[in-house]
């Protein structure tokens, strides 16, 4: 049985104090939530805050996104053991807004997603086809590309604990979200692709969330697909009754 994971992706979004505020909220009404994993990613500047406002709890902290060197002369880039130190157990890798906005590619997502094991970390790696590519019938196509280059050359130890989260993108932050069977299909067809890379059993344990969209009153429906092991949800985790909500589906 994969336990779920329920995490939310705050991106540019709550300065320290509202993190503080958001993160009590979501201690409070999360608390019994113990056959699930409920996962926050605040913007950096707000990580301190997040992981003092979460102690004693078991939500756990994630980040946005990280480089892949320990350090060096990278300006703007946060290194892994930084996030470690601060309290990280989870990284976000190649969200579709990093690959749209600055540049990700498979190859980098790789190298993060590499870095991120060898360092302490879990990845979530974030795949998903745009409108074009699915009107295109592209999905799968476009799936497995991004699978088999950004998730390449995993010892096995480390392939049975990655995360894999599905984002359509043309379902981020529009208000439109993959039906549970569209859904359903993706997951198990990245499922399909895993085993094909690193046997059935690691298949079975890799945990895929789905993220696009996800709401309170999406969620149990989407949750009740064999392939879909959790959520990766934006706007609705940004509000603690919203988002509390989701995670007790």
């Amino acid at each position: 049985m994969r336990k779920p994971i329920l995490a939310g992706n705050w991106k540019m979004f709550k300065n320290t104090q509202e993190t503080r505020e958001l993160a009590a909220g979501l201690k409070s009404k999360v608390a019994q939530a113990g056959d699930r994993e409920v996962v926050i990613c605040p913007p950096f500047t707000s990580l301190a805050a997040a992981a003092a406002a979460i102690q004693g709890s078991s939500i756990k902290l994630g980040a946005q996104n990280m480089y892949w060197e320990d350090k060096g002369a990278f300006t703007g880039e946060i290194s892994p053991g930084m996030l470690k130190e601060i309290g990280c157990s989870y990284v976000i890798v190649g969200h579709s807004e990093r690959r749209q906005y600055f540049g990700e590619t498979d190859e980098t997502v790789n190298r993060k997603m590499k870095k991120a094991f060898s360092s302490g970390l879990l990845p979530i790696v974030c795949i998903g086809e745009t409108l074009a590519e699915r009107e295109g019938n592209a999905t799968f196509k476009v799936l497995e590309r991004q699978l088999r280059e950004g998730i390449k050359d995993l010892a096995a130890a480390e392939a049975k604990q990655l995360v894999i989260a599905y984002e359509p993108v043309w379902a981020i932050g529009t208000g439109k979200t993959a039906t549970p069977q569209q859904a359903e299909e993706a997951h198990a067809f990245i499922r399909k692709t895993i085993a094909g890379m690193y046997g059935e059993q690691m298949a079975g344990e890799i945990r895929i969330l789905y993220g696009g969209s996800v709401k309170p009153d999406n969620i149990k429906e989407l949750m009740g697909q064999a392939d879909i092991d959790g959520a990766l949800v934006g706007g609705a985790s940004l509000e603690a009754d919203s988002f509390s909500k989701i995670v007790n589906y």
